[in-house]
């Protein structure tokens, strides 16, 4: 695969995003990583994955350098297949463990709280958080839901509204992530954790993450078609197009 990079260990994989420095994601690497989850969950020898990054980013979130350059059609498959692998991830039956070594906003963000454990790097310049409406992204309330599932509603309307990054000391504080540890132990304490889950009977894992997590994975396809085609529609915007236009030409200038 030429945006992930994929470790066998005996019976769960270690995936790096694996796109340049910032893993930034693109329609090819969502489509690869929906790709591996339908692999993997017929592969009854992996149960689990654990889905990490590189420091100083887990990802920087949707490469907009890209995306902003996708014609409609294009923008709207990329947000369509992005939203489907969300809920994919969310309801994926097998251990989902995610090594945030880094910075995580927006749709790293979203693949963090996708997963059923989070182990983030210590730092306090490492942000994590839903910051989408400050570069003219609207969320959907699918993403809303998968937010709060964790950190309460309240507290994740308010987050979204205002597009706040938190650190990872207020993160862990408000349940977004699990642990926080350095840098260098992120992946070991990430595969500790799934070597946890590997213990337990995988039917009556994969049974149990559906009874907890299959309920948000169905609203988070409810309506889908429909609130995809408004999500389009505001990508499609004059106020959208020119907020992302500026967080294109400076992302570019930095290059």
């Amino acid at each position: 695969m030429q945006t992930l990079k994929i470790t066998n260990k005996e019976n769960y994989l270690i995936v790096q995003l694996n796109r340049g420095a910032a893993n930034a994601i693109n329609q090819l690497m969502v489509d690869e990583l929906r790709q591996l989850l339908q692999d993997t969950e017929k592969d009854a020898a992996i149960r689990g994955i654990i889905l990490t990054g590189d420091a100083p980013f887990f990802t920087g979130g949707v490469d907009l350098v890209e995306v902003y350059e996708y014609d409609s059609a294009a923008t709207k498959h990329f947000w369509g297949t992005f939203l489907k692998l969300a809920a994919e991830m969310t309801a994926f039956p097998k251990a989902v463990i995610t090594a945030i070594t880094g910075h995580s906003p927006a749709g790293g963000c979203i693949w963090a709280c996708c997963a059923d454990y989070r182990v983030m790097a210590t730092g306090d310049k490492y942000k994590i958080g839903l910051n989408e409406i400050a570069v003219g992204i609207a969320p959907r309330e699918s993403i809303l839901d998968l937010y709060a599932f964790w950190i309460g509603r309240r507290r994740a309307y308010q987050l979204l509204l205002e597009g706040t990054l938190l650190s990872g000391h207020d993160a862990l504080e408000y349940g977004l992530i699990d642990q926080l540890v350095p840098m260098s132990i992120v992946l070991e304490e990430a595969e500790k954790k799934m070597k946890t889950y590997l213990k337990l009977p995988p039917q009556a894992f994969a049974q149990t993450k559906k009874a907890l997590k299959g309920g948000l994975a169905k609203k988070m396809m409810a309506d889908f078609d429909n609130d995809l085609e408004q999500l389009h529609q505001q990508l499609l915007s004059d106020e959208s197009r020119a907020i992302m236009g500026q967080v294109v030409a400076y992302l570019s200038s930095k290059k």
